[in-house]
């Protein structure tokens, strides 16, 4: 026998932006835990908003494990939230989505690095240079000294986790980077967003560097571009059979559905869908070839595949829990009919 050192990672009761807990578990098994080998564990809800300090006892129940690349015989476990009648806990965002591992997600979640309470790399007083070079940029002036290893070894961790990292960059403005994360399912890629999240707070600990995911942290009145959690999807239908008509007919159900979209897209998403910085106003909806600026973006790929592929809703922001956009998008794309699910609709003798 051997002991594993596990972290329980859960989601808190704040709102309107849960934060990540964690706390460490030894046990003892015989090899690598399995996720079916973790135990459901405990936890005192009144101290994270999830119950009343006289009955505060709620229940983590692993849902996803991930080997822990900074510790030695350790294993980041991903938890939902449950009653102590092991129903779900109201706060509880995993448990409610609709899952489909056929409907792929990739989530390219920006943030800012920030110490002494602003980005790294801008001065005490003032601004630095403006933005244009600092996007994708390289060298001291853009991007700093700490800041490229930091996000390297991030890298690194989740890969070694086993995470869908898929790639990084700096982002347009100062102290401002991006990760990519891409997953088959909305429970498993979000499982993995969170954990990469949790992953990036913990390293950046020890550079006494904070993690700053709000989506306009300079304020809307500063003309400097926010962060976004941009969301590309893609269902089986859509990448196997797709076609110009419902194509037009699954972004009529996102127009028609924009309200309840923005509505889990993040909090403060009016200071960042202005209208400006590649960003269509929050209270509008459109989609176009390579828009930036829209919507939804439609890849040049996507038209030149017979309306085949993937598309990138760009209202998602980089606070917005990942669970509730990928939950979201696939509710809005099973209104839409497919050829099959028409065909299945059809009464007795419809079809000639």
């Amino acid at each position: 026998m051997s002991k594993f050192k596990l972290e329980y990672i859960w989601l808190d009761g704040y709102a309107p932006v849960p934060n990540l807990r964690s706390k460490t578990t030894v046990k003892e098994f015989a090899g690598f835990p399995s996720l079916e080998e973790l135990p459901v564990w405990g936890f005192d809800g009144s101290s994270t908003r999830q119950a009343e300090g006289g009955d505060s006892d709620r229940l983590l129940k692993p849902v996803a494990s991930f080997p822990d690349p900074a510790r030695v015989d350790g294993l980041l476990v991903m938890c939902e939230v449950l009653m102590p009648d092991e129903t779900p806990h109201p706060t509880n965002s995993r448990a409610t989505i609709p899952d489909d591992p056929d409907t792929w997600f990739g989530f390219e979640q920006e943030y800012f690095l920030y110490r002494d309470g602003r980005p790294l790399g801008f001065p005490t007083e003032g601004f630095p240079s403006p933005q244009g070079e600092y996007y994708t940029g390289v060298g001291y002036k853009n991007v700093g000294d700490i800041a490229r290893e930091i996000v390297d070894t991030h890298l690194d961790y989740c890969l070694a986790a086993g995470i869908n990292h898929e790639g990084i960059n700096a982002e347009v403005a100062k102290g401002q980077w991006e990760f990519q994360i891409f997953g088959k399912g909305s429970k498993r890629a979000a499982d993995e967003v969170w954990v990469a999240r949790y992953l990036l707070l913990r390293l950046c600990e020890k550079y006494r560097v904070d993690v700053n995911f709000h989506p306009k942290p300079l304020g809307a009145d500063f003309d400097w571009n926010g962060s976004g959690m941009h969301t590309n999807f893609s269902t089986k239908y859509l990448r196997e059979v797709g076609g110009k008509a419902y194509f037009e007919a699954l972004m009529a159900a996102f127009d028609e559905y924009k309200g309840d979209h923005i509505a889990v897209y993040g909090p403060d998403n009016h200071m960042r869908l202005t209208g400006l910085h590649e960003t269509q106003a929050i209270d509008k909806f459109n989609y176009g070839v390579a828009n930036r600026g829209a919507s939804i973006r439609v890849p040049h790929s996507f038209m030149k595949d017979d309306y085949r592929g993937y598309l990138e809703d760009r209202r998602p922001n980089s606070l917005g829990d990942p669970y509730q956009i990928a939950g979201r998008i696939l509710m809005t794309i099973q209104t839409v009919p497919t050829g099959e699910t028409a065909r299945e609709a059809e009464p007795a003798g419809a079809a000639v």
